[in-house]
């Protein structure tokens, strides 16, 4: 029986390139940065704020997402949005995704048992 440590480590690796992707979804939206971990958490994809932030920050300096302060509430907040940039790359990202999905699906179907 595969240890609850191994099994965290493997989910781990498998949630850390597609939190890139799934950020790059939710943003087509502008958000701040808690109300985006809340709505990733929501859809399964829970992050946490010391990964979530630097990765906002990389996106940033990346291009692939674009910021700017609202400062029209009582307290000013950091919005992000999906840069063109971001939308090209994501496509791209969706692409691969499926591509990996179709060759598990096909590697699953034909697997000896």
């Amino acid at each position: 029986m595969v240890s609850d440590e191994i099994l965290r480590t493997h989910l781990q690796e498998l949630r850390r390139g597609t939190v890139v992707v799934a950020s790059l979804v939710a943003l087509r939206r502008p958000d701040y940065g808690y109300a985006l971990l809340q709505r990733l958490s929501g859809h399964g994809f829970p992050v946490d704020a010391n990964t979530l932030y630097p990765l906002l920050r990389r996106l940033e300096e990346q291009g692939l997402v674009t910021s700017e302060w609202n400062t029209e509430e009582r307290r000013p907040r950091k919005f992000y949005r999906t840069s063109e940039e971001g939308e090209s790359l994501l496509g791209r990202l969706l692409a691969d995704l499926a591509a990996v999905q179709t060759s598990l699906a096909g590697l699953i179907e034909g697997a000896d048992r």
